[in-house]
């Protein structure tokens, strides 16, 4: 595969209004390649926005390197300009105009044929609203308008940044769609998203970033293995003398209410073996396998593991940067990124 857009070492820091210096970036290492449906995951604060934004020359970086479709980024972007179709945080519309005048105006000043318009209506699913008021839109039209603007130049990279925002289930699932088949298409997509289960869902490719650090990065299915420790959630009746029996035959067992969560497991078929031979018949036994939701939450620190899901993990190492994703970060507090929004220089 070619290479789309490559990331190395970037950094950043702002100043703030009252003194001091807030890293939003240290370091920060991101690849997408060609064909890739890539999720770009991170807490509030962890430096996605303003990665996409030095990308596309909206903010200056620090250090670092950047490329897009191996042409120097934010230096030769006008090159590469017309490939690329983006959408970082909620762009502003005029209220006045309808959905369709919008989307010719930009077209125009883009050099896009006007022919484009009603195409990208119909893609995103607005055509039969295209000549209402903007104002009269919901936040989820918005969003849908938005995106529409975005592929008026039928991008090669296409960049959405919480492309669901304010989008109801029926919208998600369209717009999940509409990746799946630019992405058929030969379109590349790099998408951030907070609903992490739509990224499990669509996404091949995902980098995963906290302050301002890449903590891991890989295809989706690979990543979630890394984390998958072989852990089985156990019901039967008498659970104190199960979670003794099973210590006994060596396997690690964490006791919980209304189950036991047996850990490190090689053959399953050794839990109901060895509480059978006991005359303890087993309810359920049932696989822990990890979701996006839960690697996300143990590599950010940004919650705590539910009931039932087994001992905290150690993040494999990040090749990129050559060190551990459970290091020490040596980033002062976090606080806001800077905000805005814009679309890549036509």
């Amino acid at each position: 595969m070619s290479t789309v857009i490559e990331i190395s070492g970037l950094r950043k820091t702002f100043r703030r209004l009252r003194g001091g210096a807030h890293v939003a970036l240290d370091g920060f290492d991101l690849l997408v390649e060609s064909g890739q449906i890539h999720g770009f995951l991170g807490p509030n604060g962890s430096g996605k926005t303003t990665t996409l934004r030095a990308l596309l020359g909206l903010v200056r970086a620090d250090s670092g390197r950047m490329t897009v479709f191996g042409e120097p980024a934010p230096e030769r972007l006008p090159q590469v300009a017309g490939r690329v179709g983006a959408i970082v945080e909620s762009p502003q519309f005029f209220g006045n105009f309808t959905g369709r005048r919008t989307l010719r105006l930009l077209a125009v000043a883009g050099g896009v044929p006007t022919s484009r318009v009603d195409a990208v209506l119909e893609q995103v699913g607005l055509a039969d609203r295209a000549d209402e008021r903007v104002r009269s839109y919901s936040l989820g039209m918005k969003q849908r308008l938005a995106v529409a603007s975005a592929l008026l130049k039928e991008p090669e990279l296409l960049i959405l940044d919480e492309p669901a925002n304010g989008l109801d289930p029926a919208g998600i699932r369209e717009m999940r769609d509409l990746m799946r088949d630019l992405a058929a298409a030969g379109v590349t997509v790099l998408v951030s998203s907070h609903i992490l289960a739509e990224i499990q869902l669509i996404c091949d490719h995902v980098t995963i970033i906290s302050r301002g650090r890449r903590v891991v990065a890989g295809r989706v299915d690979e990543v979630l293995a890394g984390f998958d420790h072989g852990e089985y959630r156990v019901r039967v009746a008498e659970l104190d003398r199960a979670a003794e029996l099973l210590g006994a035959a060596g396997l690690t067992v964490v006791g919980h209410p209304d189950h036991l969560v047996v850990q490190q497991v090689a053959d399953p078929t050794a839990i109901a073996r060895t509480l059978g031979e006991q005359g303890l018949w087993v309810r359920e036994v049932t696989p822990l396998t990890p979701d996006l939701e839960s690697v996300f939450l143990e590599l950010t620190g940004t919650g705590h593991r539910s009931a039932g899901t087994g001992p905290e993990h150690t993040a494999p190492p990040d090749r990129g940067t050559g060190r551990d994703a459970g290091e020490p970060e040596r980033v002062i507090e976090l606080g806001p990124t800077a905000t805005g929004s814009g679309e890549v220089p036509a």
